[in-house]
């Protein structure tokens, strides 16, 4: 295209010569025309990008790896003359999100449409948008882009893997105390009642009391009298450890996936086990409680239902092990609010034995922990974890070993040690 209007503009200067050497009105009216077709053609290629609304649809702003990212685009010319032809240039950094599009000829007042569909690979928070529309004269000569820098968020969500077993610390499966804390939800546990408010449900209605009271009176609930699960997740930078073949958006960002496996990270794998076990302790109703530094610190308050979950997930989306504390230091500073009989399981791949001291303590407190260590030398560390595991054997918290290409749904189902 440039060479075509470098092309114009010397025959318009060779004309201009030549009339002025000559004096021939013939190349002078020659050159009037190529100065009246680059004219005509900017202001062409001008109007083929204005009066055009986009429109841009994602079905969710969230979604997870290994699902898609559905969206919708739609492309109105709101003016009376056709557009010939324009191009749609998507500049969101989603990577595999391909919805560039070039529209065929759009005539006044029709609209076009386009559905996209992309896998998400990787997890974070990503950018969609934003987008320029790009278009011309029907001479090549010109083209003229329009930037649209409308942009929105879209969160996705780590993989998870189903876990048919997990095998929690003997004797906290159930019972404990009463916890004493009202339920937004019915539970089995009726605590008393109190007048009716608008917003309740009225599937709480206590009708017997209610009809000697002559007003509405609905039932109060507890939360049920098992123990809080929390889940702590070592991502300190001390404890990485990844395969030099791991590649990152940005050197610091997610990592790509070079396939359907876990990447050889980790981080990555101790993403996927705790998504997964917060998962599996949220449909087995359970109170799941969450902390890590993320390298931000992240903690969530022991809670149940799919809200809890998702924070939960949002926090690991965006997790990365660039944390300068270490997990013996995160033990000191976030366990000081658990307690008696909570169940606390810790996903580590550090070898740095102080924190194994520190979860000694716990347990004297009455706080039974779990570990699941996640072998560091599988994925290119340079010591064992045999030391690690023997103090853990000693002071008697149950472990879990993960190795790298190990199925997550067997490793998490074994019976620890």
């Amino acid at each position: 295209m440039p060479n075509r209007r470098n092309a114009v503009y010397l025959l318009l200067i060779l004309s201009l010569l030549t009339g002025l050497f000559t004096g021939r009105s013939f190349f002078f009216n020659l050159a009037y025309l190529f100065a009246g077709l680059l004219m005509v053609s900017f202001l062409w290629a001008w109007v083929s990008v204005r009066w055009i609304g986009i429109s841009r649809r994602t079905r969710a702003r969230r979604a997870q790896v290994g699902r898609n990212l559905e969206e919708s685009f739609a492309v109105r010319n709101t003016a009376i003359l056709p557009k010939l032809w324009l191009e749609v240039r998507d500049h969101s950094d989603l990577p595999g999100h391909r919805a560039s599009q070039v529209v065929p000829t759009l005539l006044g007042r029709k609209s076009y449409r386009w559905d996209v569909s992309t896998p998400c690979l990787t997890r974070g928070e990503f950018r969609l948008g934003p987008m320029t529309l790009l278009s011309g004269d029907p001479f090549g000569l010109f083209i003229s882009p329009r930037r649209l820098g409308a942009t929105s968020r879209v969160v996705v969500f780590p993989a998870t893997v189903p876990i048919t077993r997990f095998e929690m610390p003997m004797g906290l499966l159930s019972g404990g105390e009463a916890q004493r804390k009202r339920a937004n939800y019915i539970t089995t546990n009726a605590a008393g009642i109190r007048e009716y408010v608008p917003g309740d449900s009225f599937n709480r209605i206590h009708w017997r009391s209610s009809a000697r009271r002559d007003d509405f009176m609905v039932k109060e609930f507890e939360i049920d009298p098992l123990v809080d699960v929390w889940v702590f997740v070592d991502f300190s930078a001390a404890s990485l450890v990844e395969d030099p073949t791991v590649q990152r958006i940005g050197r610091t960002g997610p990592v790509i996936p070079m396939g359907v496996e876990i990447p050889p990270s980790t981080e990555e794998y101790a993403v996927v086990i705790a998504a997964s076990l917060a998962n599996h302790f949220i449909e087995d109703e359970r109170s799941v409680g969450f902390a890590a530094y993320t390298p931000h610190r992240e903690v969530h308050e022991a809670e149940r239902g799919h809200k809890q979950l998702s924070r939960i997930f949002q926090s690991l989306a965006v997790v990365r092990s660039f944390s300068p504390y270490s997990l013996a230091q995160m033990l000191t500073l976030e366990t000081h609010y658990l307690t008696r009989g909570t169940t606390l399981v810790i996903i580590t791949s550090s070898l740095d034995t102080t924190w194994v001291a520190q979860a000694q303590v716990l347990g004297r407190k009455g706080i039974r922990p779990m570990c699941i260590m996640i072998d560091p030398q599988e994925f290119g560390g340079g010591q064992s974890s045999d030391e690690t595991r023997g103090l853990l054997r000693a002071g008697r918290i149950p472990t879990l070993l993960v190795k790298r290409g190990d199925d997550l749904t067997t490793a998490l189902a074994q019976r620890p040690l």
